[in-house]
């Protein structure tokens, strides 16, 4: 035992504010990393969006995401929703949409369900890139000749032909 006395804030008094989920739309991020590695994880928003969203919403981003108080939070959810007004034209990861024209930036289930309708639209006209999608095919001018294959066997499987010979060698004796 040591002659020190014990302090009076135990490690167990600063988990109990901790927050270990923190929800922003419709996805979970993760209370115990820092505001910038949390972010990350939400659809859209990579490292530099991170950095520029804490600026934005006046936190320090490399304080604990759960640790923070309500309207911090609050100031966080506010960014991550406005972002596109808040990030440069050349930065947003929706530029000139093919219905409105206009330049934003999604995040979230948003921008996985935008997604998902371009590449249906793609199909439905016929483009190159709808084609190679319907067929399963790399899009993006990938090497195809040796890598991309997922069905049938590559190469000879010789213990397989050499069972088969033997069998008929067998069959061929009796």
């Amino acid at each position: 035992m040591s002659a020190e006395p014990p302090d009076d804030t135990s490690p167990d008094d600063e988990e109990d504010d901790l927050r270990y989920f923190v929800r922003i739309g419709q996805t979970d991020l993760d209370g115990t990393k820092s505001v910038e590695r949390s972010l990350t994880e939400m659809r859209g928003i990579g490292k530099r969006t991170a950095r520029i969203v804490a600026e934005n919403a006046d936190v320090d981003r490399t304080a604990t995401f759960g640790r923070l108080e309500d309207e911090e939070i609050d100031r966080v959810v506010d960014a991550v929703e406005g972002l596109g007004d808040a990030l440069p034209e050349w930065m947003a990861n929706r530029r000139n949409d093919f219905y409105t024209g206009e330049t934003t930036h999604e995040t979230g289930s948003d921008l996985t369900e935008t997604r998902r309708q371009d590449i249906n639209r793609m199909k439905m006209i016929d483009s190159y890139r709808g084609v190679r999608h319907k067929r399963g095919q790399k899009v993006r001018g990938q090497r195809t000749k040796s890598t991309g294959r997922s069905e049938g066997t590559i190469g000879v499987n010789v213990e397989q032909i050499r069972e088969e010979m033997e069998e008929e060698a067998e069959s061929e004796d009796e």
